[in-house]
């Protein structure tokens, strides 16, 4: 079998973490440096889809709906969100990491379909959390997919969207009728109060990050 082979390297703004794009014929991994683990592979992204699809198909009635994605990874949940809205709908992804972007627009771009190549698709580089902090009823669906979940592993300053505060944030961020969402590796009990707390009505939904009926066990939560 071929041996992945390192394509790019990009640091995380803030912390100096480093991140490792690996490609083996067309897989795709992304790595921290000086793990063994991974964050993303191309052949593992039922999850990502699944955080999208289940999001927009509560908004795709909407005229003109616009969608704010935190964290481009590979491309998947920005793919699945084009899919199941219209083409009157906008969608914005924040990225941290601008070779994230770069990546996406080159050798990585083709796994999810080339997504960046939309129309309807906008990237800003930049922290979701300042553009949740700036916006006012400006979003029919949040979609958040920043770090492992609400135990940050990348950043601590992912930390913040899972926080009161940060929900609050997003809450505010919506339009009537909006509905945000998060992933998560795993459940996370605390977290689901957590948004019930704000006023929101929350489902977690268990999916797999393979397929259906496939992969590891992942957590996305709605919240409308």
């Amino acid at each position: 079998m071929a041996r992945f082979t390192e394509i790019g390297t990009a640091t995380i703004p803030g912390n100096g973490t480093q991140l490792r794009l690996l490609q083996r014929n067309e897989e795709f991994s992304i790595k921290i440096a000086g793990t063994t683990g991974e964050l993303m592979n191309s052949r593992v992204h039922g999850s990502e889809d699944a955080l999208a699809t289940l999001a927009c198909e509560r908004i795709a009635e909407q005229p003109s709906p616009r969608v704010l994605i935190g964290g481009l990874g590979m491309g998947f949940t920005l793919a699945a969100a084009l899919a199941a809205l219209g083409k009157d709908a906008q969608v914005t992804v924040a990225e941290l990491v601008p070779e994230v972007e770069t990546w996406n627009r080159g050798p990585l771009g083709a796994a999810a379909g080339n997504p960046l190549n939309d129309p309807r698709a906008i990237v800003q580089i930049g922290d979701v959390a300042e553009i949740l902090k700036k916006s006012d009823g400006q979003w029919d669906a949040i979609l958040l997919d920043v770090d492992n979940g609400p135990e940050g592993l990348t950043r601590k300053e992912n930390n913040w969207i899972y926080s009161t505060a940060g929900i609050a944030a997003a809450q505010k961020a919506l339009r009537p009728d909006g509905v945000l969402a998060y992933w998560s590796a795993g459940p996370e009990h605390s977290f689901t109060e957590r948004l019930r707390g704000a006023g929101f009505s929350v489902e977690p939904v268990t999916v797999r990050g393979l397929r259906p009926g496939k992969g590891a066990y992942h957590i996305i939560w709605l919240a409308w």
